[in-house]
């Protein structure tokens, strides 16, 4: 197909017309992904700051908003008993260079049916596998105090990662609350507290927050994409564009 315009010629040939069409419009949506991307990210950091800011203590109960998202990073209290005899060990757990686990304990609220997963902090890996650590708890009524946050996430999770083994305590790769919650018959919160350092029955916390990529950084990334849309463009056009007298 070819165009006339003044002293030039527009030529869109197939295979160069066919590529510029099916690129442009990938490195456009690259773009407006990383925009959607940047956007998350600030409403996510500007949570966060919320959540370690406050100085609001949440008493759980049943009442609570199960939304992981939401209440993540923010202090809760509550009364209720450890399930001791049912607890699970998040396998492959690193700290300080030494292979490990969490631990996370099912707190079984006072006057209700349902729990929330307690981290409890880090336990070494003893040196045969086949020996789980101790987890015994010395009281098992009390009140604790944390903060909500959601489960260890992994890089890839592998087929049946979230399967945890028979008997008790039981080893799981990833931590998901339906899972754990059908293993031990009763409701599970989908999140976590990771039990204050200052409180009893804890093993080894170094509780930190999530590092992500900040906004201005998928800001950047969005530019590019659209400065390569660009470019694109422009050599399409002047690969296609010829003066009348060449």
């Amino acid at each position: 197909m070819i165009f006339k315009i003044r002293g030039y010629s527009i030529t869109f040939e197939k295979a160069p017309t066919v590529a510029y069409l099916c690129l442009l419009p990938l490195l456009i949506a690259l773009g407006v992904w990383q925009l959607g991307r940047a956007e998350e990210k600030r409403l996510f950091l500007e949570q966060q700051e919320q959540g370690l800011a406050s100085s609001e203590i949440i008493q759980l109960s049943s009442a609570v908003d199960g939304n992981a998202d939401a209440l993540r990073y923010k202090k809760v209290q509550a009364a209720g008993h450890y399930d001791q005899a049912h607890q699970f060990l998040i396998d492959n757990q690193i700290s300080a260079g030494k292979a490990g686990y969490f631990v996370l304990t099912p707190f079984v609220l006072e006057g209700e049916a349902k729990a929330v997963l307690v981290n409890r902090g880090w336990v070494p890996l003893n040196q045969n596998r086949a020996v789980l650590p101790d987890l015994q708890i010395k009281e098992d009524q009390t009140m604790i105090r944390g903060r909500i946050n959601r489960f260890p996430g992994v890089g890839i999770k592998l087929a049946g990662a979230e399967i945890p083994t028979k008997g008790w305590p039981s080893v799981l790769q990833v931590a998901d609350s339906q899972v754990l919650a059908r293993k031990l018959a009763y409701p599970l919160f989908p999140f976590q507290i990771e039990l204050d350092e200052d409180q009893a029955e804890g093993f080894k916390r170094e509780w930190k927050t999530t590092a992500i990529m900040l906004p201005e950084q998928h800001i950047a990334y969005a530019i590019q994409w659209f400065a390569l849309a660009f470019t694109l463009t422009a050599l399409f056009i002047w690969y296609s564009c010829k003066r009348n007298d060449e």
